[in-house]
């Protein structure tokens, strides 16, 4: 349902991505919510509003959601209030950023599948937590300008989405 609401936000006309999540999941020892696959597989990777840069794409190197993952891993470690997922383990895994130094993650427990709150924070480094899917989240930061702090329809933005590809190209 949210998937759709942001094909019709977008005005994006439906491409299929084929992702290996049996390979993506097994690399994360963790699986993934069934939502953000879906957005995945209707997206790929890309930017919608010129502002938030959904990561999932496996064939732009910017986008790519896994290598994102594995640079945060080697290069944060396990510090901070949320530690970055290992593994195995308890902590965040980014999905998406924005132009403005947002983050939204969710906070992966392995112990835990099938749970998956949203934490979003901002350029200050404020966490907030979100729940609900991601699709759901995504779509009330895009359309929603009063979802604080995340919002951003008030800004308006034109309701667009940029595949990695074209991002990538320009």
């Amino acid at each position: 349902m949210w998937v759709q609401r942001l094909v019709e936000f977008t005005g994006w006309e439906s491409s299929v991505h084929s992702v290996d999540w049996a390979r993506v999941e097994g690399e994360l020892q963790a699986p993934l919510p069934a939502d953000f696959k879906e957005l995945c597989e209707v997206f790929g990777g890309g930017t919608f509003c010129d502002s938030v840069s959904l990561l999932g794409d496996t064939e732009g190197v910017s986008f790519d959601f896994l290598d994102r993952w594995r640079v945060t891993v080697s290069v944060e470690g396990a510090g901070g209030s949320y530690p970055v997922y290992t593994p195995g383990g308890i902590g965040v895994v980014t999905w998406a950023s924005t132009e403005w130094a947002d983050e939204y993650c969710w906070l992966i427990d392995a112990r835990r599948p099938g749970e998956y709150p949203i934490l979003a924070r901002d350029d200050g480094g404020e966490w907030c937590k979100f729940e609900m899917s991601t699709s759901e989240f995504l779509y009330r930061v895009l359309s929603d300008g009063n979802f604080k702090p995340f919002g951003i329809a008030q800004y308006g933005l034109d309701p667009t989405f940029l595949p990695a590809r074209s991002v990538e190209g320009a």
